[in-house]
């Protein structure tokens, strides 16, 4: 931590890659959907392809092009227009539905509840997240993430990186933004987090595009605390309380 920084009372989190594995899970309903109906597909790059769709999508929506659509409406826009090139195109609604609703079924990482339960222990802990809360509720029931609150970009209509999302977790949680961690695994999330007024703590997933698969650069980025996972930043905490 640096010596200027309090310490914090707040974690808020990132979760699409940081807290959870979004590409071997949407493999795994992928295949799963198609052994079920006998339908054959690259489903690893259909993930990636479907999660390189989300920062344009929202982009859009950040520039006025798309009107406010929640990350259920701009994955499954993303899903409709990936479909034939995939070969899925006769998929048909129902099961289309379905498989957007994938995202809501997420794995954690393996030091994901471990590391979460610790960190309850002396701080309040919630989402910071595009994920509509819808998604992000049933993600946390499914895989025991044991979240004081879930906040959302969806309840204030804007998406991060816009400085207000980090802001208004601040003010909502009733802590000071010098007060409240953001934690993620991305360096662009944490600088706009910064920038807002925001602590901040790296936790690199190098395995979250695949083994050996593309991170983004930490070049010319300052992190308040840098972890090799949950666990460890639960440590680094309990050692400064």
């Amino acid at each position: 931590m640096t010596s200027n920084a309090a310490a914090p009372s707040a974690l808020v989190f990132d979760i699409f890659g940081t807290v959870v594995d979004w590409r071997s899970s949407i493999t795994r309903e992928g295949r799963a959907l198609g052994q079920r109906l006998g339908l054959a597909a690259d489903w690893p790059a259909l993930a990636d392809a479907w999660r390189a769709g989300y920062q344009p999508a929202m982009q859009r929506v950040a520039r006025g092009e798309l009107p406010w659509t929640n990350i259920d409406g701009l994955h499954r826009q993303i899903l409709d227009e990936l479909l034939p090139r995939f070969g899925l195109e006769a998929l048909p609604e129902a099961e289309r539905e379905a498989f957007n609703r994938a995202w809501h079924r997420l794995d954690p990482w393996p030091d994901s509840v471990p590391g979460l339960t610790r960190l309850r222990r002396r701080h309040v802990i919630a989402t910071l997240s595009n994920g509509n809360v819808a998604l992000l509720v049933n993600m946390a029931r499914r895989a025991g993430l044991p979240w004081d609150a879930v906040l959302s970009a969806e309840l204030i209509g804007r998406y991060k990186p816009d400085l207000e999302v980090y802001r208004a977790a601040a003010r909502l949680l009733g802590h000071a933004p010098e007060r409240v961690l953001m934690v993620a695994a991305h360096p662009s999330d944490l600088a706009a987090a910064r920038r807002a007024g925001l602590l901040t703590a790296y936790v690199p997933r190098p395995d979250e595009h695949g083994p050996g698969g593309w991170m983004e650069s930490t070049e010319g980025h300052e992190f308040d605390f840098t972890a090799t996972s949950l666990v460890d930043l639960a440590d680094q905490l309990d050692a400064r309380a």
